[in-house]
Protein backbone atom coordinates (compact mmCIF):
# COMPACT_ATOMS: atom_id res chain seq x y z
CA UNK A 1 0.00 0.00 0.00
CA UNK A 2 1.33 3.47 -0.60
CA UNK A 3 2.12 5.48 2.07
CA UNK A 4 1.58 9.37 2.35
CA UNK A 5 4.85 11.36 2.55
CA UNK A 6 4.43 13.69 5.77
CA UNK A 7 6.38 16.82 6.22
CA UNK A 8 6.59 18.88 8.99
CA UNK A 9 6.48 23.10 8.42
CA UNK A 10 8.16 23.86 12.19
CA UNK A 11 8.08 27.62 12.61
CA UNK A 12 9.86 30.80 13.77
CA UNK A 13 10.05 31.25 17.81
CA UNK A 14 13.10 32.22 19.50
CA UNK A 15 13.03 30.28 22.46
CA UNK A 16 10.15 28.66 22.10
CA UNK A 17 10.93 26.82 19.12
CA UNK A 18 12.17 23.71 21.63
CA UNK A 19 8.71 22.59 21.68
CA UNK A 20 9.20 22.10 18.02
CA UNK A 21 11.26 19.04 19.28
CA UNK A 22 8.60 17.97 21.96
CA UNK A 23 6.20 17.34 18.68
CA UNK A 24 9.27 15.13 16.87
CA UNK A 25 9.56 13.21 19.93
CA UNK A 26 5.79 12.31 20.01
CA UNK A 27 5.70 11.79 16.56
CA UNK A 28 8.73 8.95 16.58
CA UNK A 29 6.72 7.79 19.70
CA UNK A 30 3.57 6.99 17.97
CA UNK A 31 5.68 5.73 15.19
CA UNK A 32 4.69 8.52 12.18
CA UNK A 33 7.18 9.18 10.12
CA UNK A 34 8.66 12.09 9.16
CA UNK A 35 9.29 12.26 5.38
CA UNK A 36 10.64 16.06 5.15
CA UNK A 37 11.19 19.42 7.50
CA UNK A 38 10.34 22.61 6.43
CA UNK A 39 11.96 24.94 8.87
CA UNK A 40 11.97 29.05 9.93
CA UNK A 41 14.53 30.42 12.27
CA UNK A 42 14.27 28.11 15.37
CA UNK A 43 12.20 25.30 13.23
CA UNK A 44 15.15 25.40 11.00
CA UNK A 45 17.78 24.48 14.24
CA UNK A 46 16.15 22.08 15.02
CA UNK A 47 15.33 20.58 11.76
CA UNK A 48 18.24 20.46 10.58
CA UNK A 49 20.14 18.99 13.76
CA UNK A 50 17.49 16.09 13.98
CA UNK A 51 18.07 15.67 10.11
CA UNK A 52 21.93 15.72 11.39
CA UNK A 53 21.29 12.59 13.34
CA UNK A 54 21.44 13.38 16.36
CA UNK A 55 19.47 11.15 18.50
CA UNK A 56 16.25 12.36 20.71
CA UNK A 57 17.31 11.62 23.52
CA UNK A 58 21.34 13.94 22.72
CA UNK A 59 18.86 16.97 21.25
CA UNK A 60 17.17 17.04 24.11
CA UNK A 61 20.35 17.18 26.58
CA UNK A 62 21.86 19.49 24.18
CA UNK A 63 18.77 21.55 24.27
CA UNK A 64 18.34 22.11 27.94
CA UNK A 65 22.15 22.48 28.52
CA UNK A 66 21.73 26.04 25.84
CA UNK A 67 22.80 28.71 27.19
CA UNK A 68 22.76 32.04 25.96
CA UNK A 69 26.35 32.40 26.16
CA UNK A 70 26.58 30.08 23.04
CA UNK A 71 25.40 32.52 21.02
CA UNK A 72 25.73 35.49 22.11
CA UNK A 73 28.65 37.32 21.04
CA UNK A 74 28.17 41.07 20.97
CA UNK A 75 29.57 43.58 18.45
CA UNK A 76 29.17 46.84 17.91
CA UNK A 77 25.61 47.67 16.00
CA UNK A 78 25.81 48.38 12.86
CA UNK A 79 23.33 46.30 10.95
CA UNK A 80 22.72 44.47 14.63
CA UNK A 81 23.69 43.27 18.19
CA UNK A 82 25.30 40.13 17.96
CA UNK A 83 28.00 38.95 15.42
CA UNK A 84 26.58 35.56 15.29
CA UNK A 85 29.85 33.92 14.80
CA UNK A 86 29.34 31.94 17.59
CA UNK A 87 26.01 30.70 16.79
CA UNK A 88 27.33 29.59 13.67
CA UNK A 89 29.91 27.39 15.26
CA UNK A 90 28.09 26.15 17.48
CA UNK A 91 25.34 24.82 14.37
CA UNK A 92 28.63 23.81 12.60
CA UNK A 93 30.16 21.42 15.35
CA UNK A 94 26.62 20.05 16.06
CA UNK A 95 25.71 19.56 12.44
CA UNK A 96 28.97 17.57 11.53
CA UNK A 97 29.88 20.77 9.18
CA UNK A 98 27.33 19.00 6.86
CA UNK A 99 25.72 20.46 3.49
CA UNK A 100 21.91 20.05 3.61
CA UNK A 101 21.76 17.92 1.09
CA UNK A 102 23.80 14.86 3.08
CA UNK A 103 21.18 15.08 5.83
CA UNK A 104 19.49 12.21 6.68
CA UNK A 105 15.73 13.91 5.39
CA UNK A 106 15.03 15.90 2.71
CA UNK A 107 15.44 19.55 4.79
CA UNK A 108 14.45 22.93 3.74
CA UNK A 109 15.69 25.98 5.35
CA UNK A 110 14.07 29.12 5.11
CA UNK A 111 15.50 32.94 5.32
CA UNK A 112 14.48 36.12 3.91
CA UNK A 113 16.30 37.81 1.23
CA UNK A 114 16.51 41.59 2.86
CA UNK A 115 17.28 42.95 -0.44
CA UNK A 116 14.73 41.82 -2.78
CA UNK A 117 11.99 40.82 -0.14
CA UNK A 118 12.06 37.29 -1.01
CA UNK A 119 11.88 34.23 1.10
CA UNK A 120 14.86 32.30 0.44
CA UNK A 121 14.54 28.50 0.52
CA UNK A 122 17.95 26.41 1.27
CA UNK A 123 17.88 22.64 0.23
CA UNK A 124 21.82 22.40 -0.50
CA UNK A 125 24.70 24.29 0.68
CA UNK A 126 26.71 24.39 3.72
CA UNK A 127 24.03 23.80 6.80
CA UNK A 128 25.44 26.35 9.31
CA UNK A 129 25.49 28.95 6.84
CA UNK A 130 21.70 28.34 5.88
CA UNK A 131 20.43 28.12 9.35
CA UNK A 132 23.30 31.17 11.10
CA UNK A 133 20.84 33.35 7.97
CA UNK A 134 17.28 31.66 8.86
CA UNK A 135 17.86 32.56 12.86
CA UNK A 136 18.98 36.19 11.98
CA UNK A 137 16.21 38.13 13.65
CA UNK A 138 16.12 41.60 12.24
CA UNK A 139 17.87 44.23 14.51
CA UNK A 140 19.40 41.69 16.83
CA UNK A 141 21.56 39.20 14.52
CA UNK A 142 24.12 40.86 11.61
CA UNK A 143 22.19 39.68 8.60
CA UNK A 144 24.14 36.52 6.73
CA UNK A 145 26.17 37.52 3.69
CA UNK A 146 25.60 34.51 1.23
CA UNK A 147 25.96 34.33 -2.10
CA UNK A 148 25.37 37.67 -2.89
CA UNK A 149 22.38 38.00 -0.60
CA UNK A 150 21.53 39.65 2.52
CA UNK A 151 19.61 37.41 4.69
CA UNK A 152 17.68 37.69 7.49
CA UNK A 153 15.18 35.31 9.75
CA UNK A 154 13.07 33.38 7.59
CA UNK A 155 9.86 33.88 9.96
CA UNK A 156 9.83 37.67 8.49
CA UNK A 157 8.96 36.29 5.25
CA UNK A 158 7.22 32.61 6.22
CA UNK A 159 6.98 32.23 9.75
CA UNK A 160 5.15 28.72 9.55
CA UNK A 161 6.68 27.32 6.23
CA UNK A 162 3.50 25.04 5.00
CA UNK A 163 3.56 25.62 1.73
CA UNK A 164 7.60 24.92 1.45
CA UNK A 165 7.07 22.01 3.05
CA UNK A 166 4.37 21.19 -0.06
CA UNK A 167 6.51 22.77 -2.59
CA UNK A 168 9.24 19.47 -1.19
CA UNK A 169 6.34 16.95 -2.16
CA UNK A 170 4.77 15.98 1.84
CA UNK A 171 1.41 14.87 0.98
CA UNK A 172 0.67 15.82 4.29
CA UNK A 173 1.58 18.34 6.24
CA UNK A 174 1.77 18.64 10.06
CA UNK A 175 2.17 22.03 10.47
CA UNK A 176 3.85 23.70 14.19
CA UNK A 177 3.50 27.36 15.36
CA UNK A 178 4.95 28.51 18.69
CA UNK A 179 4.66 32.32 18.51
CA UNK A 180 1.11 33.30 19.00
CA UNK A 181 1.32 36.54 20.41
CA UNK A 182 1.67 37.36 23.86
CA UNK A 183 -1.18 39.54 25.12
CA UNK A 184 0.48 42.37 27.62
CA UNK A 185 3.49 40.68 27.47
CA UNK A 186 6.29 42.31 29.65
CA UNK A 187 9.04 44.13 27.29
CA UNK A 188 12.32 45.00 29.05
CA UNK A 189 14.67 45.05 26.06
CA UNK A 190 14.92 45.93 22.59
CA UNK A 191 14.45 41.86 21.85
CA UNK A 192 11.22 41.78 23.54
CA UNK A 193 10.32 44.62 21.30
CA UNK A 194 11.60 43.03 18.05
CA UNK A 195 10.09 39.71 18.33
CA UNK A 196 6.36 40.85 19.81
CA UNK A 197 6.77 43.53 16.60
CA UNK A 198 7.25 40.75 14.52
CA UNK A 199 5.25 37.77 15.85
CA UNK A 200 2.16 40.43 15.64
CA UNK A 201 3.27 41.32 12.19
CA UNK A 202 2.84 37.55 11.13
CA UNK A 203 -0.06 36.34 13.35
CA UNK A 204 -2.77 38.14 10.72
CA UNK A 205 -0.88 36.13 7.79
CA UNK A 206 -0.68 32.62 10.09
CA UNK A 207 -4.53 32.55 10.65
CA UNK A 208 -5.00 32.59 6.57
CA UNK A 209 -2.31 30.11 6.33
CA UNK A 210 -3.48 27.70 8.57
CA UNK A 211 -6.10 26.50 6.18
CA UNK A 212 -3.25 25.34 4.07
CA UNK A 213 -2.23 23.39 6.73
CA UNK A 214 -3.89 19.42 7.03
CA UNK A 215 -2.55 19.94 10.86
CA UNK A 216 -2.38 22.40 13.02
CA UNK A 217 -0.36 22.11 16.20
CA UNK A 218 0.10 25.07 18.91
CA UNK A 219 2.22 24.22 21.61
CA UNK A 220 0.48 26.77 24.53
CA UNK A 221 3.82 28.31 25.22
CA UNK A 222 3.71 32.01 24.69
CA UNK A 223 3.76 32.71 28.58
CA UNK A 224 7.48 31.51 27.92
CA UNK A 225 9.89 34.45 26.82
CA UNK A 226 11.12 33.66 23.14
CA UNK A 227 14.59 34.80 24.49
CA UNK A 228 15.17 32.97 28.23
CA UNK A 229 16.99 29.77 27.61
CA UNK A 230 15.88 28.85 31.19
CA UNK A 231 12.71 27.01 30.60
CA UNK A 232 13.58 24.54 27.90
CA UNK A 233 12.28 21.24 29.59
CA UNK A 234 8.64 22.91 30.06
CA UNK A 235 8.81 24.00 26.14
CA UNK A 236 9.89 20.62 25.22
CA UNK A 237 6.86 18.96 27.23
CA UNK A 238 4.35 21.44 26.09
CA UNK A 239 5.40 20.85 22.45
CA UNK A 240 5.32 16.66 23.09
CA UNK A 241 1.60 16.91 24.99
CA UNK A 242 0.11 19.08 22.43
CA UNK A 243 1.00 16.72 19.79
CA UNK A 244 -0.18 13.87 21.67
CA UNK A 245 -3.63 15.18 21.86
CA UNK A 246 -3.34 15.39 17.68
CA UNK A 247 -2.38 12.37 17.39
CA UNK A 248 -5.74 10.38 16.71
CA UNK A 249 -6.60 12.93 14.51
CA UNK A 250 -2.93 12.73 12.52
CA UNK A 251 -3.75 8.91 12.33
CA UNK A 252 -7.28 9.81 10.57
CA UNK A 253 -5.33 12.18 7.91
CA UNK A 254 -2.92 9.25 7.10
CA UNK A 255 -5.85 6.65 6.76
CA UNK A 256 -8.02 9.24 4.94
CA UNK A 257 -5.51 9.63 2.51
CA UNK A 258 -4.60 6.54 2.25
CA UNK A 259 -8.19 5.82 1.48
Amino acid sequence: MEHPKIGLALGSGGARGFAHLGVIMALKEAGIPIHLIAGSSMGALVGSFYGAGLDLERLYKLSTAFKRKYYLDFTVPKMGFISGKKIKEFIRVFTHGKNIEDLSLPIGIVATDLLTGEKVVFQKGPVAEAVRASISIPGIFVPEKYDGRILVDGGVADRVPISVARDMGADIVIAVDVSRVKRNAEMTTIYDVIMQSIDIMQAEIILNREISADIMIRPPVEMYSSRAFTNTEEIINIGKEETRKQIKQIETVIDKWKG
